[in-house]
């Protein structure tokens, strides 16, 4: 017999982005924030973790998971362009939307976060 985790089911489509029109992502999953935070803490091999993509921008939630792999198969078919108006629709700053989900208070990050800067001599990192 399988067991259902009812409690963290959140299905939905979503777009994640390395920085305000950065390299976009577009997924679906059955479970939201957990999968939102496996992509932030680079626990997933792929796209997002090597190409530092760890800001949700952008989701969508559905009732059943067959709406949203219909429509995150629509979303990828779509130009960028199409997906950045989608984006700044309701989110026109490209604020990272995970804090929100979960609760957590928003927090102001120092502009090289999002300008990127070049390591000093002695950056641990």
């Amino acid at each position: 017999m399988v067991s259902r985790d009812t409690f963290n089911v959140f299905i939905a489509v979503y777009m994640m982005a390395s920085r305000r029109h950065g390299t976009i992502y577009t997924g679906v999953t059955s479970r939201l924030i957990s999968r939102i935070s496996e992509h932030r803490d680079g626990l997933i091999a792929g796209f997002t973790k090597k190409y530092n993509v760890h800001r949700l921008v952008w989701y969508e939630p559905h009732e059943l998971m067959t709406n949203a792999n219909r429509r995150e198969k629509s979303i990828k078919k779509y130009p960028r362009e199409w997906k950045i108006n989608l984006i700044e629709t309701e989110n026109p700053y490209w604020d990272d939307l995970f804090p929100g989900l979960v609760g957590m208070k928003r927090q102001t990050l120092p502009a090289d976060v999002f300008m990127g800067r070049r390591d000093k001599p002695g950056d641990d990192g």
